[in-house]
């Protein structure tokens, strides 16, 4: 034990410098954690209403969204292997692995497609395939492409922006971004990096057309891209003799560019859809809609032409004709979450209420906190137990 007498001395006694500053904080309510706050008890009364309410929220919530998704309707059809399997002479049957669908009403004629121009440049994949009851307005075409990671972080910065915008950007004013796809020697290439590069370029006609007496329906590719893509691709100002189209462009300007042909990305929505990169290596781009007619039951044909390959990279591509909801597409994941989250928080409320009735706790029970058996908590530590600082 320390004696009294070789306790510390004052500092006015000892002459230690008096301005020294305390490490000790300000005597004030928030430093010194003194601020009022709302600490509940977790106590059976209050946990078991609350698990019952999330329940009550989220199992409505959760059957309205499923019931919502399911009310789309789809057609999923892959054609990735359209140039390989199906056959030029006449419509085959498509093998079913390659098609998805939901309808109201079962099809009666399985889809089936035909290759035309095998062996040539312009191979066209013709798809024919039933809608068994009419469709309520409005109607969407999207292809969808998987394995393909747009998310990938020099690709997504693979742009100039001020291109974009219509700007004649010079040769050493170009985006380090564009980098390798810039400028081949003196001319600059348009628009530079790798997205637009790689641009998806099957074509799909913008008309479904009818087969068998049904009557044709026509789609357009006007105002598929965002409000905001629309104005921030701008007509640009460079003239052909400045310019050269990116390389796995060659194939739609065989001579590149001339005074007539430079294209205008202001209007071209296709390439504006193409540029909103997405976030996931599976993903939907909008091609064609309809938004004012709606789509009668009958045999239709959409030509698709094959310049895309996707096997280099081992991904797919896909045509998918559909409807949307409020939600968007048809996809049941966030319903079944909200029904998950709704199981999980019934299931503990009745454990925890079996848990009450049969094994039930008395609540600010002193016995819980007493950790060595056979301890007295009422009684006086001895001076042993005391620490030193209080003795001090």
């Amino acid at each position: 034990m320390v004696s009294f007498w070789n306790r510390k001395k004052p500092a006015e006694e000892s002459g230690e410098d008096l301005t020294k500053k305390s490490r000790r904080p300000p005597n004030t309510a928030f430093r010194q954690q003194r601020l009022k706050a709302w600490q509940p008890i977790l106590s059976p009364q209050s946990v078991l209403p609350l698990l019952i309410l999330i329940s009550a929220i989220f199992a409505p919530i959760g059957v309205a969204l499923i019931i919502t998704a399911n009310n789309v309707q789809n057609l999923i059809i892959n054609y990735s292997q359209c140039d390989t399997v199906a056959n030029s002479d006449s419509f085959t049957t498509i093998p079913s692995q390659y098609i998805k669908y939901h309808f109201k009403k079962k099809l009666e004629v399985k889809p089936s497609w035909k290759l035309s121009g095998s062996g040539t440049d312009s191979s066209i994949c013709q798809l024919q395939f039933e809608i068994p009851n009419d469709i309520k307005k409005s109607i969407y075409v999207y292809y969808r492409l998987t394995n393909f990671y747009q998310n990938h972080r020099k690709y997504v910065q693979s742009f100039d922006i001020n291109q974009i915008k219509g700007d004649a950007v010079g040769v050493n004013d170009l985006s380090s971004d564009c980098s390798p796809l810039k400028n081949n020697e003196d001319r600059v290439i348009y628009p530079c990096g790798l997205i637009a590069n790689s641009l998806f370029n099957d074509t799909f006609s913008l008309t479904l057309q009818g087969i068998d007496g049904t009557s044709n329906y026509v789609m357009t590719n006007k105002d598929i891209s965002w409000k905001a893509d629309r104005k921030r691709f701008k007509k640009t100002n460079y003239n052909a003799s400045q310019i050269i189209p990116p390389p796995n462009w060659m194939k739609k300007y065989p001579e590149g560019y001339n005074d007539d042909n430079i294209p205008d990305l202001s209007t071209w929505e296709e390439l504006q859809v193409w540029m909103r990169t997405a976030g996931l290596p599976k993903f939907y781009k909008l091609a064609l809609k309809n938004e004012t007619a709606d789509l009668p039951k009958g045999i239709y044909q959409m030509d698709v032409g094959l310049n895309y390959p996707v096997s280099i990279f081992g991904g797919s591509k896909s045509f998918i004709l559909t409807t949307n909801s409020i939600i968007g597409g048809r996809n049941m994941s966030l319903g079944v979450v909200y029904l998950i989250v709704a199981g999980i928080s019934i299931m503990f409320g009745i454990i925890f209420l079996i848990k009450l009735i049969v094994q039930p706790r008395k609540l600010g029970d002193h016995s819980y906190l007493n950790f060595e058996e056979g301890q007295d908590l009422n009684a006086t530590p001895s001076v042993a137990e005391v620490p030193l600082r209080e003795i001090l």
